[in-house]
């Protein structure tokens, strides 16, 4: 008696698997859920409405005013978190770039 060897595929999805997953597939077709273009139309209505909407629930069109106050001469911006610090907070200066102390701590 001679037993011969056959090559197995180990990508081959497993026939227990391929079942389940199947299963899975079809009761997820048959549930009740919305479509993809409906959730999108959704919260693109929910984004819209947000937008115009205060706290208080009144309409707002104001544009807000900011006052930009240059940097002082004592100051540097960290070149890792950005932020403006005063020349005090300065850790150390390399090819340039200042790094504050909470960033080098």
């Amino acid at each position: 008696m001679r037993v011969t060897a056959v090559a197995t595929d180990y990508d081959e999805v497993r026939s227990d698997v391929k079942e389940s997953q199947d299963h899975s597939l079809q009761a997820l077709q048959s549930a009740n859920a919305p479509d993809a273009r409906s959730v999108v139309r959704e919260l693109d209505e929910a984004d819209a409405f947000d937008d115009a909407l205060v706290p208080g629930g009144e309409f707002v069109s104001e544009e807000l005013v900011v006052q930009v106050i240059p940097q002082a001469q004592d100051e540097f911006t960290c070149y890792s978190c950005f932020l403006v610090r005063h020349r005090s907070q300065l850790a150390r200066e390399k090819n340039g770039h200042a790094y504050c102390i909470d960033c080098e701590g």
